[in-house]
């Protein structure tokens, strides 16, 4: 008992020329140069990057629908802004304060 299997090609031979599939061929191309996730799959990273990029506002935690921690990384800037704008007011206000230390001395020197 022998049984006869016949095996297609995807590209078969037609008078000794091989049959060009340009979609296949095309397919093939277009996802090894998207490595397989498609045009979509291969900007994402791109554009979650560009949306983080907003300061404050941590757009791209919420783009990757990871809302919770964007949440959680709102408030934990909030004491480290107030920090910055303390500091940033205590090195104003030291500015201010020398400055009018150093005039009432001066007045003082005067008198």
């Amino acid at each position: 008992m022998q049984s006869e299997s016949t095996m297609t090609l995807p590209a078969e031979k037609q008078n000794g020329i091989l049959e060009w599939r340009p979609i296949r061929l095309m397919r093939a191309i277009w996802k090894e140069i998207t490595f397989g996730v498609g045009a979509w799959g291969t900007l994402r990273p791109l554009i979650t990057a560009l949306l983080a990029a907003v300061p404050f506002l941590f757009l791209g935690q919420h783009f990757n629908r990871q809302h919770r921690r964007a949440f959680d990384w709102t408030l934990l800037q909030i004491p480290l802004a107030l920090t910055v704008f303390l500091w940033l007011g205590l090195w104003g206000y030291s500015i201010f304060d020398a400055w009018r230390e150093a005039a009432q001395n001066v007045a003082a020197a005067r008198d």
